[in-house]
Protein backbone atom coordinates (compact mmCIF):
# COMPACT_ATOMS: atom_id res chain seq x y z
CA UNK A 1 0.00 0.00 0.00
CA UNK A 2 2.85 2.31 0.87
CA UNK A 3 4.54 1.57 -2.46
CA UNK A 4 1.31 2.31 -4.31
CA UNK A 5 0.99 5.67 -2.57
CA UNK A 6 4.56 6.60 -3.46
CA UNK A 7 3.95 5.54 -7.03
CA UNK A 8 0.83 7.71 -7.27
CA UNK A 9 2.64 10.70 -5.79
CA UNK A 10 5.47 10.24 -8.25
CA UNK A 11 2.93 10.04 -11.09
CA UNK A 12 1.23 13.30 -10.05
CA UNK A 13 4.54 15.14 -9.68
CA UNK A 14 5.74 13.98 -13.11
CA UNK A 15 2.38 14.90 -14.68
CA UNK A 16 2.42 18.36 -13.10
CA UNK A 17 5.95 19.00 -14.27
CA UNK A 18 5.10 17.86 -17.78
CA UNK A 19 2.10 20.21 -17.92
CA UNK A 20 4.18 23.07 -16.54
CA UNK A 21 6.86 22.49 -19.11
CA UNK A 22 4.26 22.32 -21.87
CA UNK A 23 2.73 25.64 -20.78
CA UNK A 24 6.15 27.32 -20.65
CA UNK A 25 7.01 25.94 -24.07
CA UNK A 26 3.73 27.23 -25.51
CA UNK A 27 4.26 30.65 -23.97
CA UNK A 28 7.77 30.75 -25.42
CA UNK A 29 6.44 29.81 -28.85
CA UNK A 30 3.74 32.47 -28.54
CA UNK A 31 6.31 35.13 -27.63
CA UNK A 32 8.44 34.11 -30.59
CA UNK A 33 5.49 34.30 -33.00
CA UNK A 34 4.41 37.64 -31.52
CA UNK A 35 7.90 39.05 -32.04
CA UNK A 36 7.78 37.89 -35.66
CA UNK A 37 4.33 39.45 -36.11
CA UNK A 38 5.53 42.75 -34.61
CA UNK A 39 8.50 42.71 -36.95
CA UNK A 40 6.32 42.16 -40.02
CA UNK A 41 3.81 44.77 -38.83
CA UNK A 42 6.61 47.32 -38.49
CA UNK A 43 7.78 46.49 -42.00
CA UNK A 44 4.21 46.82 -43.30
CA UNK A 45 3.84 50.21 -41.58
CA UNK A 46 7.10 51.38 -43.15
CA UNK A 47 5.89 50.30 -46.60
CA UNK A 48 2.57 52.06 -46.02
CA UNK A 49 4.44 55.24 -45.10
CA UNK A 50 6.34 55.02 -48.39
CA UNK A 51 3.05 54.50 -50.25
CA UNK A 52 1.51 57.52 -48.50
CA UNK A 53 4.46 59.64 -49.58
CA UNK A 54 3.96 58.83 -53.27
CA UNK A 55 2.25 61.43 -55.49
CA UNK A 56 -1.40 60.97 -56.47
CA UNK A 57 -4.88 60.76 -55.00
CA UNK A 58 -5.63 59.40 -51.54
CA UNK A 59 -9.23 58.76 -50.58
CA UNK A 60 -10.91 57.19 -47.60
CA UNK A 61 -13.76 57.39 -45.11
CA UNK A 62 -14.87 55.99 -41.79
CA UNK A 63 -17.93 56.65 -39.67
CA UNK A 64 -20.18 55.68 -36.78
CA UNK A 65 -23.66 54.18 -37.03
CA UNK A 66 -25.94 53.89 -34.00
CA UNK A 67 -29.60 53.15 -33.45
CA UNK A 68 -32.26 51.59 -31.24
CA UNK A 69 -36.02 50.96 -31.21
CA UNK A 70 -38.39 50.10 -28.37
CA UNK A 71 -42.10 49.46 -27.77
CA UNK A 72 -44.05 49.59 -24.48
CA UNK A 73 -47.60 48.41 -23.77
CA UNK A 74 -49.30 48.99 -20.40
CA UNK A 75 -45.96 49.78 -18.72
CA UNK A 76 -47.66 51.78 -15.97
CA UNK A 77 -44.54 52.77 -14.04
CA UNK A 78 -43.63 55.39 -16.66
CA UNK A 79 -45.43 58.54 -17.69
CA UNK A 80 -46.43 57.20 -21.13
CA UNK A 81 -47.25 53.50 -20.54
CA UNK A 82 -48.04 52.88 -24.22
CA UNK A 83 -45.38 54.18 -26.55
CA UNK A 84 -42.89 53.32 -29.25
CA UNK A 85 -39.58 55.10 -29.64
CA UNK A 86 -36.57 55.03 -31.87
CA UNK A 87 -33.18 56.60 -32.29
CA UNK A 88 -30.89 56.52 -35.29
CA UNK A 89 -27.76 58.45 -36.14
CA UNK A 90 -24.52 58.33 -38.02
CA UNK A 91 -21.30 60.25 -38.57
CA UNK A 92 -19.10 60.29 -41.65
CA UNK A 93 -15.51 61.44 -42.02
CA UNK A 94 -14.31 61.37 -45.61
CA UNK A 95 -11.35 62.78 -47.47
CA UNK A 96 -10.00 63.06 -51.01
CA UNK A 97 -6.45 64.41 -51.17
CA UNK A 98 -4.25 64.91 -54.20
CA UNK A 99 -0.61 65.08 -53.16
CA UNK A 100 2.03 66.06 -55.71
CA UNK A 101 5.64 67.17 -55.49
CA UNK A 102 4.86 70.84 -56.22
CA UNK A 103 1.35 71.21 -54.84
CA UNK A 104 -1.46 69.56 -52.87
CA UNK A 105 -5.25 69.71 -52.85
CA UNK A 106 -6.92 68.42 -49.69
CA UNK A 107 -10.69 67.98 -49.37
CA UNK A 108 -12.53 66.79 -46.26
CA UNK A 109 -16.13 66.20 -45.20
CA UNK A 110 -17.51 65.80 -41.66
CA UNK A 111 -21.18 64.88 -41.29
CA UNK A 112 -23.05 64.03 -38.08
CA UNK A 113 -26.83 63.47 -38.18
CA UNK A 114 -29.21 62.02 -35.58
CA UNK A 115 -32.98 61.54 -35.33
CA UNK A 116 -35.20 60.65 -32.34
CA UNK A 117 -38.82 59.48 -32.34
CA UNK A 118 -41.31 59.15 -29.43
CA UNK A 119 -44.88 58.09 -30.21
CA UNK A 120 -47.27 58.26 -27.25
CA UNK A 121 -50.07 55.94 -28.36
CA UNK A 122 -52.48 57.47 -25.82
CA UNK A 123 -51.99 60.96 -27.23
CA UNK A 124 -53.37 61.28 -30.79
CA UNK A 125 -52.07 64.86 -31.05
CA UNK A 126 -48.38 64.16 -30.38
CA UNK A 127 -45.77 64.24 -33.11
CA UNK A 128 -44.78 60.64 -33.84
CA UNK A 129 -42.26 61.42 -36.58
CA UNK A 130 -38.49 61.22 -36.35
CA UNK A 131 -37.13 64.59 -35.18
CA UNK A 132 -33.55 65.68 -35.94
CA UNK A 133 -31.43 66.24 -32.83
CA UNK A 134 -27.82 66.31 -34.06
CA UNK A 135 -27.04 68.23 -37.22
CA UNK A 136 -23.44 68.95 -38.22
CA UNK A 137 -22.08 69.58 -41.71
CA UNK A 138 -18.53 70.73 -42.43
CA UNK A 139 -16.81 70.79 -45.84
CA UNK A 140 -13.29 72.08 -46.48
CA UNK A 141 -11.04 72.43 -49.52
CA UNK A 142 -7.40 73.44 -49.16
CA UNK A 143 -5.01 74.11 -52.05
CA UNK A 144 -1.32 74.67 -51.47
CA UNK A 145 1.68 75.47 -53.67
CA UNK A 146 4.84 74.17 -52.05
CA UNK A 147 7.58 76.58 -51.04
CA UNK A 148 9.68 73.77 -49.58
CA UNK A 149 9.14 70.32 -48.05
CA UNK A 150 7.21 71.61 -44.99
CA UNK A 151 5.66 74.94 -46.05
CA UNK A 152 3.28 76.01 -48.80
CA UNK A 153 1.42 79.13 -49.88
CA UNK A 154 -2.24 78.15 -49.62
CA UNK A 155 -5.86 79.08 -50.07
CA UNK A 156 -8.73 77.64 -48.03
CA UNK A 157 -12.50 77.45 -48.49
CA UNK A 158 -14.52 76.08 -45.55
CA UNK A 159 -18.31 75.84 -45.27
CA UNK A 160 -20.21 74.94 -42.08
CA UNK A 161 -23.95 74.73 -41.49
CA UNK A 162 -26.85 72.47 -40.52
CA UNK A 163 -28.80 70.61 -43.20
CA UNK A 164 -31.80 69.06 -41.41
CA UNK A 165 -33.01 72.16 -39.59
CA UNK A 166 -32.29 75.81 -40.41
CA UNK A 167 -30.18 75.09 -43.48
CA UNK A 168 -27.75 77.96 -43.99
CA UNK A 169 -29.34 79.82 -41.07
CA UNK A 170 -26.72 80.32 -39.89
CA UNK A 171 -24.17 79.18 -42.42
CA UNK A 172 -20.49 80.07 -42.39
CA UNK A 173 -18.20 80.36 -45.39
CA UNK A 174 -14.53 81.08 -44.77
CA UNK A 175 -12.36 82.16 -47.70
CA UNK A 176 -8.75 83.03 -47.05
CA UNK A 177 -5.10 82.87 -48.05
CA UNK A 178 -1.86 82.39 -46.18
CA UNK A 179 0.45 79.50 -45.45
CA UNK A 180 0.15 75.80 -44.60
CA UNK A 181 2.62 73.78 -42.52
CA UNK A 182 2.81 70.00 -43.08
CA UNK A 183 5.50 68.63 -40.73
CA UNK A 184 4.27 65.03 -41.30
CA UNK A 185 1.91 63.22 -43.66
CA UNK A 186 -0.69 63.12 -40.88
CA UNK A 187 -0.65 66.70 -39.60
CA UNK A 188 -1.81 69.78 -41.53
CA UNK A 189 -1.76 73.24 -39.94
CA UNK A 190 -3.31 76.15 -41.86
CA UNK A 191 -2.34 79.71 -40.87
CA UNK A 192 -4.23 82.32 -42.89
CA UNK A 193 -3.89 85.90 -41.61
CA UNK A 194 -6.17 87.14 -44.40
CA UNK A 195 -9.59 85.47 -44.18
CA UNK A 196 -13.15 86.67 -44.63
CA UNK A 197 -15.87 84.94 -42.62
CA UNK A 198 -19.15 85.18 -44.54
CA UNK A 199 -22.14 84.55 -42.26
CA UNK A 200 -25.54 83.71 -43.80
CA UNK A 201 -28.58 84.15 -41.55
CA UNK A 202 -32.07 85.62 -41.50
CA UNK A 203 -31.25 87.73 -38.44
CA UNK A 204 -28.71 90.28 -39.67
CA UNK A 205 -28.83 92.15 -36.36
CA UNK A 206 -27.00 89.30 -34.60
CA UNK A 207 -25.03 87.50 -37.29
CA UNK A 208 -22.43 89.60 -39.05
CA UNK A 209 -19.64 88.81 -41.52
CA UNK A 210 -16.14 90.08 -40.78
CA UNK A 211 -12.49 90.02 -41.73
CA UNK A 212 -10.07 88.09 -39.55
CA UNK A 213 -7.50 85.31 -39.23
CA UNK A 214 -8.14 81.61 -39.78
CA UNK A 215 -6.28 78.72 -38.15
CA UNK A 216 -7.05 75.08 -38.92
CA UNK A 217 -5.22 72.08 -37.45
CA UNK A 218 -6.08 68.60 -38.76
CA UNK A 219 -4.51 65.35 -37.59
CA UNK A 220 -5.54 62.06 -39.22
CA UNK A 221 -3.88 58.76 -38.34
CA UNK A 222 -4.40 55.02 -38.70
CA UNK A 223 -2.58 52.78 -36.23
CA UNK A 224 -3.39 49.13 -36.82
CA UNK A 225 -7.07 48.72 -35.96
CA UNK A 226 -7.49 52.33 -34.79
CA UNK A 227 -8.63 55.25 -36.95
CA UNK A 228 -8.29 58.69 -35.42
CA UNK A 229 -9.12 62.17 -36.68
CA UNK A 230 -8.98 65.50 -34.86
CA UNK A 231 -9.88 68.82 -36.50
CA UNK A 232 -9.74 72.28 -34.94
CA UNK A 233 -11.13 75.22 -36.93
CA UNK A 234 -10.72 78.70 -35.43
CA UNK A 235 -11.70 82.14 -36.74
CA UNK A 236 -10.48 85.27 -34.93
CA UNK A 237 -12.28 88.39 -36.10
CA UNK A 238 -10.30 91.60 -36.45
CA UNK A 239 -13.46 93.66 -35.84
CA UNK A 240 -14.73 92.18 -32.55
CA UNK A 241 -14.16 89.09 -30.43
CA UNK A 242 -17.96 88.68 -30.38
CA UNK A 243 -17.74 87.64 -34.04
CA UNK A 244 -15.02 85.03 -33.43
CA UNK A 245 -15.75 81.30 -33.22
CA UNK A 246 -14.07 77.90 -33.03
CA UNK A 247 -15.08 74.26 -33.50
CA UNK A 248 -13.11 71.16 -32.43
CA UNK A 249 -14.29 67.73 -33.69
CA UNK A 250 -12.69 64.38 -32.78
CA UNK A 251 -13.46 60.94 -34.20
CA UNK A 252 -12.21 57.52 -33.07
CA UNK A 253 -12.85 54.12 -34.60
CA UNK A 254 -11.59 50.70 -33.41
CA UNK A 255 -11.93 47.78 -35.81
CA UNK A 256 -13.38 44.62 -34.27
CA UNK A 257 -14.09 42.41 -37.27
CA UNK A 258 -13.31 43.15 -40.91
CA UNK A 259 -14.64 46.68 -41.54
CA UNK A 260 -16.93 46.74 -38.47
CA UNK A 261 -15.89 48.23 -35.17
CA UNK A 262 -16.77 50.62 -32.36
CA UNK A 263 -16.73 54.37 -32.96
CA UNK A 264 -16.85 57.44 -30.78
CA UNK A 265 -17.21 61.08 -31.86
CA UNK A 266 -17.28 64.22 -29.77
CA UNK A 267 -17.34 67.87 -30.69
CA UNK A 268 -16.86 71.22 -28.94
CA UNK A 269 -17.83 74.65 -30.19
CA UNK A 270 -17.78 78.25 -29.00
CA UNK A 271 -19.84 80.80 -30.94
CA UNK A 272 -21.20 83.93 -29.23
CA UNK A 273 -23.42 84.89 -32.16
CA UNK A 274 -25.24 81.54 -31.95
CA UNK A 275 -25.58 81.90 -28.16
CA UNK A 276 -27.17 85.34 -28.51
CA UNK A 277 -29.53 84.18 -31.26
CA UNK A 278 -30.63 81.23 -29.07
CA UNK A 279 -31.23 83.49 -26.06
CA UNK A 280 -33.35 86.00 -27.99
CA UNK A 281 -35.25 83.89 -30.53
CA UNK A 282 -35.61 80.58 -28.63
CA UNK A 283 -35.63 81.55 -24.94
CA UNK A 284 -37.35 84.88 -25.57
CA UNK A 285 -34.80 86.91 -23.60
CA UNK A 286 -35.19 90.30 -25.28
CA UNK A 287 -32.68 91.90 -22.87
CA UNK A 288 -29.85 89.63 -23.98
CA UNK A 289 -26.83 91.30 -25.59
CA UNK A 290 -23.29 90.29 -26.50
CA UNK A 291 -22.19 91.73 -23.14
CA UNK A 292 -24.51 89.70 -20.88
CA UNK A 293 -25.38 86.52 -22.82
CA UNK A 294 -24.34 83.17 -21.33
CA UNK A 295 -21.98 81.84 -23.98
CA UNK A 296 -21.86 78.26 -22.72
CA UNK A 297 -19.58 75.73 -24.37
CA UNK A 298 -21.46 73.70 -27.02
CA UNK A 299 -20.80 69.95 -26.96
CA UNK A 300 -21.99 66.70 -28.50
CA UNK A 301 -20.91 63.06 -28.54
CA UNK A 302 -21.93 59.91 -30.44
CA UNK A 303 -21.14 56.28 -29.60
CA UNK A 304 -22.03 53.29 -31.76
CA UNK A 305 -20.92 50.77 -34.31
CA UNK A 306 -18.43 52.03 -36.86
CA UNK A 307 -17.71 51.06 -40.44
CA UNK A 308 -14.50 51.73 -42.35
CA UNK A 309 -15.12 52.38 -46.03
Amino acid sequence: MKKLSLLLCFFFVVTSLSFAQTKEELEAQKAEKQAEADKYQAEANALQAQIDALPGWRTGAFGVIGGSISNFNNWYAQGAPNNSSGNIGFTLNGFANKIEDKYFWRNALNLNLNWVKLDDKDNPDDDDSFQPTTDVFNLTSLYGRRLNEKWAASGLVEYRTTILNNFNNPGYLDVGVGFTWTPTNNLVVVIHPLNYNFVFAENDAIFESSLGAKVVADYTRQLGKINFKSNLSLFQSYESSDLSNWTWINSFSYKLWKAIGVGFDFGLRNNKQEALDYAINTLGDTDATFDNVDNDLQTYWTLGLSYNF
